[in-house]
């Protein structure tokens, strides 16, 4: 423990379990001293989510419905009200229609479009808006992408197309919050074992193909995707922003597949 984050409070959404994304970046950020609320939406995500915050040390949980403006308004005036400021937000929310992430993406449909586009996107558009208001001091916000955002992928249709949003998003994000000391970035893990991985078709096909064509031969853990949270959240990023990083084995720089993996 380095203390990277002692001092520093922030709110980490989309916890969904043990295996989250977000659960490694909270167990990474709380080991540097951070202390911690999380988000969850609905009984039976906040009775998963209970026992893991409480593990960290927090009873500050917040039921918030990113579509919904008062359940918003409500989240984020009980982070003024219980602790005045926050210096980060982690936001590791996303979804589509799982019937939509297979076959064609030119069947995709208005509503999930819209649907994904909003929860995916708009959501950390909105959540930075209101982060930044109770951010005097500065801070970071964090969001999660992944590279089917500008590489078409399997089984991703839509998704990627709201991560491209997400992207563009956090570079007008970064520019438009840079002058408050506000930084924004976005990391991108390769495929892992997550409950939201799991919704993608071929998804262990896709985890062993990156494991084994990475020019580091392996996929992403939650134990470097929350250091490199950390590194974002801590004051040794503090000239970082508007930034896509990379946890992924090294994968996006690939062209084409290994010479001894080749068919």
């Amino acid at each position: 423990m380095a203390d990277l984050m002692t001092g520093k409070r922030g709110l980490v959404m989309g916890v969904a379990n043990d295996r989250s994304i977000a659960w490694g970046i909270a167990k990474a950020l709380h080991a540097e001293g951070a202390e911690l609320a999380f988000s969850y939406q609905g009984d039976a995500f906040g009775k998963r989510v209970l026992p893991l915050a409480e593990q960290l040390g927090s009873d500050f949980l917040l039921d918030v419905d990113v579509n919904d403006d008062e359940s918003m308004d409500a989240a984020f005036g009980a982070l003024k009200d219980r602790w005045g400021s926050i210096d980060f937000l982690v936001h590791a929310i996303a979804y589509s229609d799982k019937a939509e992430l297979t076959g064609r993406f030119t069947n995709t449909t208005r509503e999930n479009f819209k649907n994904s586009l909003c929860i995916s996107c708009f959501s950390f558009i909105d959540c930075a808006r209101r982060a930044a208001e109770i951010m005097p001091n500065g801070g970071s916000l964090l969001t999660m992408t992944y590279q089917g955002s500008n590489k078409v992928t399997p089984f991703y249709n839509v998704m990627g197309v709201a991560k491209a949003a997400l992207e563009s998003s956090v570079r007008y994000l970064a520019n438009d919050l840079g002058p408050d000391g506000i930084r924004v970035n976005a990391i991108s893990p390769g495929p892992m074992k997550t409950l939201a991985g799991a919704a993608i078709g071929g998804a262990r096909r896709t985890f062993r193909f990156t494991e084994a064509n990475a020019p580091l031969r392996r996929n992403a853990t939650l134990d470097s995707v929350g250091g490199t949270a950390v590194y974002l959240a801590s004051d040794y990023g503090a000239d970082t922003s508007g930034e896509i990083i990379h946890v992924d084995g090294g994968y996006h720089t690939l062209g084409m597949a290994q010479p001894e993996n080749l068919a």
